[in-house]
């Protein structure tokens, strides 16, 4: 194994923070998974994702805030693309590392995690 390993800071700490709240809604994970892909609008991605565009707007939001999305504006709409190269690579690492988890883990009022 030769993988150079990165000294965590502060910032890398609360950079992985926000990556981790961002993950924590369904709809938000289902955004940044649907861009991962390729860049979409919002209403493309309400459609998709089966909620409304009033939601879809709010979770763009949050992910703006978090700074893992960007606004690129086109005309009179915008659509949104995931804001650094490296998080798509990095999320189809973590959709490796699902695969590992337990698949009843954390289900229903038996989990124990929270």
């Amino acid at each position: 194994m030769s993988a150079m390993t990165t000294t965590a800071t502060a910032t890398h700490t609360a950079a992985l923070a926000r990556l981790g709240h961002a993950l924590s809604d369904a709809t938000r994970t289902g955004v940044l998974l649907a861009l991962r892909e390729a860049p979409a609008y919002p209403s493309d991605l309400a459609a998709a994702l089966r909620v409304s565009r009033q939601v879809m707007s709010n979770q763009l939001a949050c992910l703006r805030g978090c700074g893992l999305v960007e606004a690129v504006p086109d005309g009179r709409r915008t659509w949104y693309r995931l804001a650094d190269s490296h998080l798509a690579p990095a999320l189809d690492e973590l959709l490796r590392v699902v695969l590992y988890v337990e698949p009843d883990c954390c289900a229903g009022q038996s989990c124990t995690c929270s």
